[in-house]
């Protein structure tokens, strides 16, 4: 039997926390940034996050059509785009598209915004259609660990805009069961507190493998954690409350 050793803290890192209007970022959440190609070293995303991105775009042949906008930000830099905003489009439409700085996902190093080539895109809403490319990515995200964060019809849920070409790595299989139950990050956040250890939520992958996903509430400052010796496992806070692991069988 294996024992993890775990401290409140660590509720602030891994690929599902919830970043958003109500739970701020732990400025040392975003860990082990890499480049997401050798072309463009500055744009970088955490390692996890960049490794299932250049999978996806591999599986498309997406590079030669879609673009780059925005990855992994510094808080300087997001305040920089927030105050921008506020002069160029004013507070309303800010509200709407960009996070306060500290409460943008951008910060995480798990999302990235992405738009169709062409000669000029825009920074803030980059166009990103349903259709050639495009739609071959977002029909494929969640294979690849990948969800549309922001959906149309859930901006009272998420506090942002429809944006859709904003994509957050959460991994698989949560992007397929959120993507299946038509789920935002901040509802799937709360559905999976309904499955404690010992009542997990079940998952069978496309490749015949199951996996049992657990909530667990972080009620101490630090928490020993059981698991089985053998089995492949991971684990992630959720910024909120506790943590969700998942065990493959």
């Amino acid at each position: 039997m294996k024992i993890l050793t775990l401290s409140h803290d660590e509720i602030h890192r891994g690929s599902l926390i919830l970043v958003n209007q109500s739970h701020a970022l732990d400025e040392g959440a975003a860990e082990d940034l890499i480049p997401v190609t050798r072309s463009e070293p500055s744009v970088l995303l955490q390692r996890p996050a960049a490794q299932a991105l250049a999978g996806l775009m591999d599986a498309i042949e997406g590079w030669q059509h879609i673009a780059f906008v925005s990855a992994w930000r510094s808080r300087r830099e997001q305040q920089e785009i927030w105050d921008d905003s506020l002069r160029e489009n004013g507070p309303e439409f800010t509200r709407t598209y960009v996070a306060l700085p500290g409460h943008s996902e951008h910060q995480t190093g798990l999302a990235i915004d992405l738009g169709a080539k062409q000669e000029q895109i825009d920074f803030i809403r980059p166009e990103f259609p349903c259709t050639g490319p495009c739609r071959d990515f977002r029909e494929r995200a969640a294979e690849f660990g990948f969800i549309l964060r922001y959906p149309q019809g859930k901006e009272d849920v998420t506090g942002i805009g429809h944006e859709p070409w904003h994509f957050r790595y959460v991994g698989t299989p949560h992007a397929i069961i959120i993507q299946k139950q038509d789920m935002t990050l901040e509802e799937y956040t709360d559905y999976l507190k309904r499955f404690p250890r010992g009542k997990c939520l079940r998952c069978v992958t496309e490749d015949g493998r199951e996996a049992c996903l657990s909530y667990i509430e972080a009620c101490a400052d630090r928490m020993r954690l059981k698991l089985a010796e053998d089995g492949p496992y991971t684990l992630s806070g959720n910024n909120v409350d506790g943590f969700i692991l998942t065990e493959w069988r």
